[in-house]
């Protein structure tokens, strides 16, 4: 059995009621569909396209996995039922440049994709470039946008005023929950949701307005890495990451299971 840090809690059942929308989990992603006012949004982040070209140039050679990928990323757009695919940034790899295998790859990547589903992107961090395979209207603001009544960005920046004051969805920060046997042994790091309160005299941020939570969604790249759960606060990774309540902040696997608090996990690996 595995757990994380020994343990694993039963949630409160309405944990994931917000803004009266239930998020649905897609573990073959991961991935998420929100679903606001009759409208099935497909959320999926850190797709780093083209990433082994940057493995290459470091001294890991390995092949091209983007066929694979793609092919997990169409079928997540099959079961969802979605009428949109929002991409939370982090589409391509490379900067500051575009890489040869994203010129290569980038257009037929796209192309599938709009044969399946409409498609908005979030600029991240490492998508500098993503301009020239993208249209114009498929290019939402970097700070974030809102729509229904749900606030969606990357991540990596202070977030846009106006999706401030309710739920964030956010990709860049690849959170994972280190799980553990029934003995305390290490097995694996598992991709993990966390949606966590922040705390609104710490964002640092004029006109930030109260109540904002956030949803961080996990790296749909296979080989990623992450961030476990419990540095996320400490990282300093993002405006929003450093401002998290870890005592109230729920974790979550891929496929919806409910671990602990960050707050919980962290005082089980001090006992």
């Amino acid at each position: 059995m595995l757990s994380s840090c020994r343990r694993i809690y039963t949630p409160p059942v309405t944990v994931f009621y917000i803004n009266i929308m239930k998020p649905e989990f897609i573990p073959k992603g991961p991935a998420i569909v929100i679903e606001e006012d009759d409208r099935r949004i497909l959320v999926v982040a850190d797709t780093h396209f083209g990433a082994e070209s940057e493995l290459k140039r470091r001294g890991v050679h390995i092949m091209s996995n983007t066929p694979e990928r793609l092919l997990r990323l169409l079928e997540c757009i099959e079961v969802s039922g979605a009428d949109l695919l929002l991409l939370l940034g982090d589409v391509k790899h490379s900067v500051p440049v575009t890489s040869w295998q994203e010129m290569k790859e980038m257009p037929d990547i796209l192309t599938a994709i709009r044969s399946k589903i409409d498609l908005k992107v979030l600029p991240g961090n490492h998508d500098a470039g993503i301009e020239r395979f993208l249209r114009d209207d498929e290019i939402l603001p970097r700070n974030g946008v809102m729509i229904n009544k749900t606030g969606y960005m990357h991540g990596h920046t202070f977030p846009s005023t106006d999706i401030t004051g309710g739920l964030i969805i956010a990709g860049h920060h690849h959170p994972v929950v280190n799980l553990y046997d029934d003995v305390g042994c290490f097995m694996r790091g598992a991709p993990a949701f966390v949606l966590a309160e922040i705390d609104d005299g710490s964002m640092n941020m004029k006109d930030c307005r109260p109540g904002t939570r956030v949803l961080f969604v996990p790296a749909f790249f296979e080989l990623a890495g992450g961030m476990d759960v419990c540095e996320l606060k400490k990282s300093g990774l993002s405006p929003l990451s450093r401002c998290i309540i870890e005592d109230t902040a729920d974790v979550f696997l891929a496929d919806g299971t409910y671990i602990n608090t960050i707050g919980g996990i962290s005082a089980d690996k001090s006992d």
